[in-house]
């Protein structure tokens, strides 16, 4: 049964830019405006307006008991999305239709009264969920313990830290049980144990028919926990099916091949006062002729950099990532000494070691091995293929090393079989 339907749905904002100073609507933009006036020249400016489409065409339906990751960069409409969706706001374009009660958990502190306590938000949001009391009661304890706020329920939710509005107000969705719910990238702020038990909860919701949206960078969470997955791109649905489809999909266009960066001059290079990257460089050792990386390729890691310091103690700690963000391993050199100049360190990643797929890059230039001085995110992005032979099974090698280890099995004796 569809749950969710969208038909066209597009979103405008108004942008304004000022070439002087704007009509004022309200009576805090005119005393605001006034004040602006006493320190400029002009007491008249116009104001140019852009439209700006956070959504533009976007339809899909989606069936009770779906669990839809919503993916891709920032900016590309995903939480403009589950506001429409959530009736925060409306679309300018467009029709939703959406069956089910709908709990929504956008951003911290959404759906809290700040002065009330936890308790009573506890039952407000309840309230608002069209929930009798005596069902909220009954849900109550298993609230505090997930949200772990015990101590503080009688506490203004204003004094809360951003990690305990989170987990109350997803404590509070998730337990309250609507028909629909809808989780941004508000998860990112719990501890890593907080984000396991979320995720095995909305996976418990799932079994029981309710429906999932779920927006978040942490693309193997959206792989463990949804079925289905959509794509989109600067406010437009690019692809919508099968998680894992998508993913590979929307890596494949995110993903930038690229073996080296350079820079001529440290005044255009990325770093600061005390250290500039000057280069890094992929090298890899082709097989046969071969011009691209699969699985039997070793490479070198190359890095050069400005150190704009006098007897400094100095050191790299390079980070090879998956571009799901997981660390697959980290190596550092030593902590030398070195003056003003050119530094370069190198390092060499054997061949049968990693598996096939897109990893990136970082390192940190590491001062008296622990102070850091810059880091360089994702330095190099590149792509390594597969390769596979005296196999007939080609589906994807799990993990992501793949290393050739000595494994021999033996026939230790014969035995007759009746």
């Amino acid at each position: 049964m569809t749950v969710i339907e969208a038909e066209n749905i597009s979103k405008k904002y108004i942008i304004d830019h000022k070439k002087g100073n704007a009509k004022a609507d309200t009576f805090s933009e005119t005393f605001t405006q006034g004040i602006r006036n006493l320190f400029t020249k002009n007491s008249e400016e116009e104001v140019e307006h852009e439209d700006f489409w956070a959504l533009k065409g976007v339809s899909f339906k989606i069936d009770q008991g779906d669990r839809v990751g919503i993916i891709g960069s920032n900016g590309a409409g995903k939480s403009t999305m589950l506001k429409v969706l959530s009736r925060i706001t409306e679309p300018t374009e467009g029709r939703i239709s959406i069956k089910g009660r709908v709990a929504s958990l956008l951003e911290v502190g959404t759906g809290f009264h700040p002065e009330l306590s936890g308790r009573e938000n506890i039952f407000l949001n309840g309230a608002i969920l069209g929930m009798k009391r005596n069902d909220i009661k009954q849900k109550f304890d298993a609230i505090v313990d997930f949200a772990g706020v015990e101590k503080f329920l009688d506490t203004p939710v204003k004094r809360y830290s951003s990690g305990m509005y989170v987990r109350l107000g997803f404590a509070i969705s998730a337990h309250l049980e609507p028909e629909i719910l809808i989780v941004d990238e508000v998860l990112a702020v719990g501890d890593a144990e907080f984000q396991r038990k979320c995720l095995g909860k909305m996976k418990d919701a799932s079994t029981s028919g309710r429906t999932i949206l779920f927006v978040s960078h942490n693309l193997t969470a959206v792989q463990g926990l949804c079925n289905k997955a959509m794509f989109m791109q600067k406010g437009r649905l690019i692809e919508m099916g099968e998680t894992n489809q998508v993913l590979a999909n929307y890596l494949s266009q995110v993903q930038k091949t690229a073996l080296e960066s350079w820079y001529l001059t440290p005044e255009e290079a990325p770093g600061n006062d005390k250290v500039r990257l000057k280069s890094i460089k992929l090298e890899p050792q082709f097989v046969g002729n071969l011009r691209h990386l699969d699985v039997r390729t070793p490479f070198k890691v190359k890095i050069e950099f400005w150190n704009m310091m006098d007897r400094a103690n100095l050191n790299i700690s390079l980070h090879l990532n998956s571009l799901t963000g997981e660390c697959i391993f980290n190596i550092g050199t030593l902590s030398q000494s070195f003056e003003k100049g050119i530094i370069q360190a190198e390092c060499e990643i054997p061949a049968d070691f990693l598996n096939d797929g897109s990893y990136s890059i970082s390192f940190m230039i590491v001062q008296d091995t622990s102070t850091v001085l810059y880091n360089f995110e994702e330095s190099l992005i590149f792509e390594i293929e597969d390769y596979r032979e005296g196999t007939s099974w080609y589906g994807k090698w799990p993990g992501y090393i793949r290393p050739k280890i000595d494994f021999p099995i033996t026939q230790l004796e014969l035995e007759s079989v009746s």
